[in-house]
């Protein structure tokens, strides 16, 4: 045979070329193509996954600061309106209560004197002496205005159980302001002025007689408790209600008034009187009882309150004696003054002090 021309050789596994495979354009994936691929899907999936709970958690959160702004809202509101409430009912009750509890003296004094003026000065001493000499532990501060020291005597004869005067007895008091204009002529009492009204005319003898039916109602149910802490219950109710308190000091004024005219008839038939109501009708502004009524009485609670001799006047008609620790009078004869000084009977003690002769408290031995 002729070289080259017979069969040609197979090609052996050693030197073959792989065949090529029909993939129509895909490649399959080897094992680590198919971990990058499936950390590629999960990284997305979790990218999904957090871009959602990222807005879910940022709009909780939201609603969260939203709900605790308005929470906060609300305790500041009911806070506020919680505070104007005990506000509200502590002036209801407590603040309007015209005598209040009981304070320790020298307490009281060290707040209400402070300072090394000749008057504070003076004022620590007058209530070192009430503590020490006087056995005075503690004050009841009285609600200062132009009735203080017709409160302070009238609380302490309610709280105290302290019975009516004995002329009282005897008559029917709720029949004085008409007996005054029927029975003594007193037409003038007309002109008569409830505090701060300065004038009721004609309806002056209803008013003043249902002043002093209060006064008679109320002294008679305060004579008849015998408990003494139900009194003081009873005194806190009475002298929270500024209507009820000033019809009876009301009462109170008009009763003075009407001593002072019974005391007037019989100075003029020559009857012995006692010697305070010779000062007063020695005064020109007070000459008789109309002058009395117009120059005096009537600015009681509206302008003014009482003055020395009216307290001369009230001891009087109340059958008590008015004890009065004058502060300011310290380290003189008038440091404590009795109204009247000489009391005709063995008259219950009504104590007070004053710092100035114008506004009184109550001390309390």
């Amino acid at each position: 045979m002729r070289p080259g021309r017979g069969k040609q050789p197979v090609p052996t596994s050693a030197t073959a070329s792989p065949p090529r495979p029909h993939t129509n354009g895909y490649r399959p994936l080897g094992r680590s193509d198919q971990v990058h691929h499936w950390i590629l899907l999960t990284s997305q999936a979790l990218d999904t996954i957090w871009r959602l709970g990222k807005g879910s958690v940022m709009l909780a959160v939201s609603f969260l600061g939203a709900t605790l702004c308005c929470f906060k809202r609300l305790h500041l509101s009911l806070g506020h309106r919680l505070k104007w409430w005990i506000g509200y009912l502590q002036r209801k009750f407590k603040r309007n209560l015209s005598v209040e509890a009981e304070v320790d003296l020298l307490s009281y004094c060290a707040r209400e004197w402070k300072g090394e003026t000749p008057r504070a000065k003076l004022m620590r001493k007058a209530y070192e002496e009430l503590f020490w000499r006087h056995h005075i532990k503690c004050v009841r501060q009285v609600k200062r205005d132009n009735y203080d020291a017709l409160r302070s005597v009238l609380f302490q004869i309610f709280s105290r159980g302290i019975s009516f005067p004995s002329w009282m007895r005897e008559k029917d008091i709720v029949k004085l302001p008409e007996k005054l204009l029927f029975s003594q002529g007193c037409n003038w009492i007309q002109q008569y002025s409830f505090g701060p009204e300065k004038y009721t005319g004609s309806n002056v003898f209803g008013k003043l007689r249902k002043c002093v039916e209060l006064l008679k109602t109320q002294w008679t149910e305060f004579n008849g408790i015998k408990d003494y802490h139900k009194r003081g219950y009873m005194c806190n109710i009475l002298f929270s209600d500024a209507i009820l308190e000033y019809k009876l000091y009301e009462a109170l004024k008009f009763i003075m008034l009407y001593q002072v005219t019974e005391v007037y008839e019989q100075m003029k038939i020559k009857k012995v009187i006692p010697s305070l109501f010779r000062a007063l009708f020695s005064r020109e502004t007070s000459s008789d009882p109309l002058s009395f009524m117009m120059n005096h009485l009537n600015s009681v609670g509206d302008t003014c309150g009482l003055e020395q001799i009216d307290m001369f006047i009230l001891g009087y008609s109340l059958e008590v004696k008015i004890k009065v620790f004058r502060l300011f009078k310290f380290n003189s004869r008038d440091f404590e003054v009795c109204y009247p000084e000489e009391p005709l009977r063995e008259w219950p003690e009504i104590p007070l002090l004053t710092e100035n002769d114008r506004h009184y408290h109550i001390p309390v031995f």
